[in-house]
């Protein structure tokens, strides 16, 4: 029996789970207000915090380390990726840790499973990670030669919930065509079809969300950053942690917002009501891609169990496809079934270098 420990720090929450073979036995989700997270400088220095949440968990469960057979962690911000499993070795450490190609919670997933795994001696994977880049070439091109746009996103969540959709409507995942959309601390916008991740949206160039700022008018932020007197460091930890939500509202929570809008808040509406929009239309950019022949539309991820914010989406979007709400998150299981497929040798791991 494999017995596996799978961990997902996400930007507002860190998610655990245990696994025996394909059987879920505990998941828990412990949330991190605005306020603890920015005490943090960068995210590596959320390292032992982190860390410290999920040991005290195993304890309370009473899981036996010695007894685990393997660890999958949400991937990181690498350099581009293949879809599927990595292993985690020394080089995909150091990159987390000292180059990673942006600053993100999930950096610090297979840095803590190393840490654990290393001293049981037992192997650490990430899988379907935040950089898989199945981009076409023609949709990375800008309008600077020097810069393109990159296949960074929610790659697990939203290839989870386009096969979930594709096993319930008795297809294969190759033959879907359909946007998926993660609505979290982070939006991203995928169009997946031909069994690959074609386009994505990153919280780059798409909406606003919980905390990042999402495309902002790219003048006036030149403009803003050099009044600002901020390092690029500091302006992209605002932009990342302290944008969307946090910066209007000064809550990361969308329930909490949708709290103020019933107690009569017009502000808080507004903005609530601008994410949503701003959601829809970058639906409609994807759907554009492909000249509208969308099969169906799915709104997956936390804030997707809010029939408010997902009723917004598709007032403005459904004229597309059928909107299609799968809430939640079904990460924790897909992290499982590719660590099982793994340890089991239906599948080979990659091995990652690190790029200096």
């Amino acid at each position: 029996m494999e017995k596996l420990l799978i961990l997902n720090p996400g930007s507002t929450s860190t998610k655990i789970a245990y696994y025996e073979d394909e059987k879920q036995i505990f998941v828990e989700s412990i949330s991190h207000s605005a306020d603890e997270i920015a005490k943090y400088d960068l995210i590596v220095d959320q390292y032992e915090f982190r860390k410290d949440m999920i040991m005290e968990v195993l304890k309370e469960k009473n899981v036996k380390l010695e007894e685990l057979t393997g660890i999958v962690a949400r991937g990181g911000l690498l350099p581009p990726l293949q879809a599927g499993a990595y292993r985690v070795n020394d080089d995909m450490v150091w990159q987390l840790k000292n180059k990673p190609a942006m600053e993100h919670a999930s950096n610090l997933g297979a840095i803590i499973a190393d840490a654990i795994a290393k001293p049981l001696g037992i192997p650490a994977f990430i899988y379907d990670g935040v950089t898989v880049d199945e981009m076409m070439p023609i949709l990375k091109i800008t309008g600077l030669k020097e810069l393109s746009r990159k296949g960074i996103g929610h790659n697990l969540n939203t290839r989870a919930a386009a096969m979930k959709y594709a096993r319930e409507h008795g297809k294969e995942y190759k033959d879907c065509k359909l946007i998926v959309v993660h609505l979290g601390g982070g939006i991203s916008i995928t169009l997946q079809y031909g069994g690959k991740v074609a386009d994505i949206i990153n919280d780059e160039d798409g909406p606003f969300a919980p905390e990042r700022a999402g495309g902002l008018p790219s003048q006036d932020l030149i403009k803003y950053f050099g009044q600002s007197g901020m390092t690029a460091k500091e302006m992209l930890k605002k932009m990342k942690s302290r944008g969307g939500l946090v910066a209007h509202l000064g809550v990361n929570d969308s329930r909490e917002v949708e709290k103020m809008i019933e107690n009569g808040d017009e502000h808080a509406k507004l903005i609530y009501d601008a994410m949503a929009l701003n959601v829809a239309r970058k639906i409609g950019e994807e759907a554009a891609t492909v000249a509208g022949d969308v099969e169906a539309i799915i709104l997956t991820g936390g804030i997707a169990y809010s029939e408010y914010f997902t009723s917004e989406i598709k007032k403005n979007a459904e004229w597309i496809a059928p909107v299609i709400v799968y809430p939640g998150e079904n990460e924790m299981e897909s992290l499982a079934l590719g660590g099982l497929r793994v340890l089991r040798g239906q599948e080979e791991a990659h091995e990652f270098v690190k790029t200096e």
